[in-house]
């Protein structure tokens, strides 16, 4: 190896070499030395413990710079670093989950347990363990494709949608189908519960809403205003309103006690295909990102995420009617949409195939993961735990680890 030392710097790292030897009693080899590098007389004072000092200074140069390597690479400071409320799903995927002989529709996670439920266009619904990548079971009894999925907040009963017009409710302990819903005329697209888990929305291309008591199975009450498919439903926290978005390029609000719809936000130019709530910790940051520089808003909300086919993801203030922004990045529809736990990401996936990170109070996209080989369908984050998982017309579930 060519030294690139200049003479003066030799004739310095010599002397710290010498002083080194002495201090260390190895005057054999100190003698050696100094005949060898021509080193006359005594060694200055100055250079004492000097090759120690530079050791460890180059030692924790190197840790430093293996740490600002590794920030560049995850994209953030290092997990140890960041609070749960930062983890974001990195590259590469922790498992692929292969199985289903269709395009997987719907990913959720399990409320409890270290489980995660998929359900396809093959008619199945196939139920993974996140954590070791196994399979476990597939409930079968649909007869056309399984648009969607959710559980109560026990994690007892799973609901599910198909196009096949029907709504089934299954026990998660037995994996026995308990009720099958009737009452649709046409493709049911989504499924969701009430918080008190007493009864499970449905949303259908037939145009309409329906609420499900769970106990008996009766349709209880129907919601109609939408003017095409109904792609979407989903509750807030407290189960009193009720967002749904459509083919008719609009998201409803309704109230879940009296059917009334108490919003239609209009701004999409493009059919609607999902939407979420964003509360809690969220909302805060959805304020942050309405404020100025000689303005701070006080938004009331509550706050509503939509994604559309016209690439688009609104945030709306539903209480006021109003769209407060728009994030823009994705090269296709916005098929899934997730507000990440902490509350200051919006995570989504795309027919670009990707999954984005979205910054709410910078609005704008933090990190693009190229999550599949085909269209990304569905998302869903597990709060407590640093997982994400995601679903594709590729035919598989992505399992990715958040740090």
């Amino acid at each position: 190896m060519k030294m690139v030392l200049s003479q003066r710097q030799r004739e310095e790292l010599n002397k710290a070499i010498a002083d080194y030897l002495a201090s260390n009693g190895y005057m054999d080899a100190l003698e050696a030395f100094k005949a060898e590098t021509d080193m006359p007389g005594e060694i200055d004072r100055k250079f004492a413990g000097l090759l120690e000092k530079k050791w460890t200074s180059v030692t924790e140069l190197e840790r430093k710079l293996e740490e600002y390597q590794r920030e560049i690479t995850d994209g953030a400071p290092t997990r140890d670093k960041r609070s749960p409320n930062e983890w974001i799903p990195r590259p590469p995927e922790k498992f692929c989950l292969s199985g289903h002989r269709a395009p997987v529709t719907k990913v959720i996670f399990h409320p409890k347990y270290s489980l995660l439920v998929s359900s396809s266009e093959d008619a199945t619904i196939k139920v993974w363990e996140f954590e070791t990548g196994d399979y476990e079971k597939t409930l079968k009894g649909h007869t056309d494709s399984v648009q969607d999925i959710a559980f109560d907040h026990s994690g007892k009963i799973l609901a599910s949608c198909s196009a096949d017009m029907s709504v089934k409710l299954w026990d998660f302990d037995s994996y026995e189908c308990l009720k099958t819903l009737h009452g649709h005329d046409h493709n049911v697209s989504s499924v969701a519960f009430l918080p008190s888990g007493d009864a499970v929305l449905s949303s259908s291309r037939d145009k309409t809403i329906k609420m499900w008591e769970v106990a008996t199975g009766y349709c209880v009450k129907t919601f109609t205003g939408h003017r095409e498919w109904v792609r979407m439903v989903r509750i807030n926290n407290d189960g009193s309103l009720i967002a749904s978005c459509s083919n008719d390029q609009t998201v409803r609000v309704w109230v879940t006690a009296t059917k009334e719809c108490k919003a239609e936000l209009r701004e999409h130019d493009h059919v609607v295909e999902c939407v979420a709530w964003c509360e809690g910790a969220a909302a805060a940051s959805v304020n942050e990102a309405c404020a100025t520089d000689n303005r701070k808003p006080n938004y009331q909300g509550p706050f509503l995420i939509s994604g559309s086919r016209d690439k688009t993801i609104k945030v709306w203030d539903v209480g006021i009617g109003i769209c407060l922004f728009t994030l823009i990045g994705h090269d296709n529809w916005v098929r899934g949409l997730v507000v990440h736990p902490g509350g200051k990401f919006i995570l989504s996936a795309s027919d670009d195939k990707t999954i984005r990170t979205w910054d709410i109070k910078n609005k704008r996209c933090q990190k693009t993961l190229d999550s599949h080989a085909h269209f990304c369908t569905s998302i869903d984050i597990r709060p407590g735990t640093p997982f994400v998982i995601s679903g594709s017309v590729d035919q598989t579930i992505k399992v990715w680890e958040c740090r």
